[in-house]
């Protein structure tokens, strides 16, 4: 009878020692790496910050002579440009983020908004609700001229509750 409460202290030591973790857990999420699309091209650029949104540019195609939806077939009057980008909310609450204020600067210094009727076609987002911590991948598009080259995204992250007007964008150098 002696002989148990030993027998216990030590498989209760052992069982504590092999609970003990023996790597701390990693410190970023491990995401995947995705194939780039085959009209697009990769890009390796810094994330930028306008008021509590930040972006993250992803891939670039331009030159597409058309795009395709569902249900339609559309050219443009110049060139249609696609850019991926991730945009996160770093601030502590909510952003509404709004596709259509995002500007595409050509080589020329103009400013070219997004086209609307693109973005339909290919069904992506107009406005929405950028929640605190929320991370939302997507494409925006425009038509620009057949001679221009997009350089830079005038980004806008939306009204902060230091900047209830957002006025002044960011431009991210692609």
């Amino acid at each position: 009878m002696k002989l148990l409460p030993a027998v216990v202290a030590l498989t209760l030591l052992a069982g504590c020692e092999a609970a003990a973790p023996s790597t701390p857990a990693p410190s970023t999420y491990e995401l995947p790496p995705r194939q780039v699309r085959p009209d697009e091209t990769a890009l390796k650029v810094p994330p930028a910050k306008n008021g509590d949104t930040e972006f993250t540019l992803i891939g670039l195609a331009a030159g597409l002579p058309s795009i395709t939806g569902s249900h339609a077939e559309m050219l443009p009057k110049g060139q249609y440009v696609r850019l991926r980008l991730v945009v996160t909310n770093t601030g502590t609450s909510s952003v509404l983020f709004d596709t259509k204020r995002q500007l595409l600067v050509d080589d020329q210094g103009a400013t070219h908004p997004s086209d609307e009727q693109a973005m339909l076609i290919k069904r992506q987002p107009g406005q929405f609700d950028l929640g605190h911590g929320v991370r939302v991948e997507f494409d925006l598009y425009w038509d620009i001229p057949k001679d221009r080259k997009p350089v830079a995204l005038r980004a806008f992250g939306g009204p902060t509750i230091t900047d209830m007007q957002n006025v002044n964008g960011t431009d991210i150098k692609l």
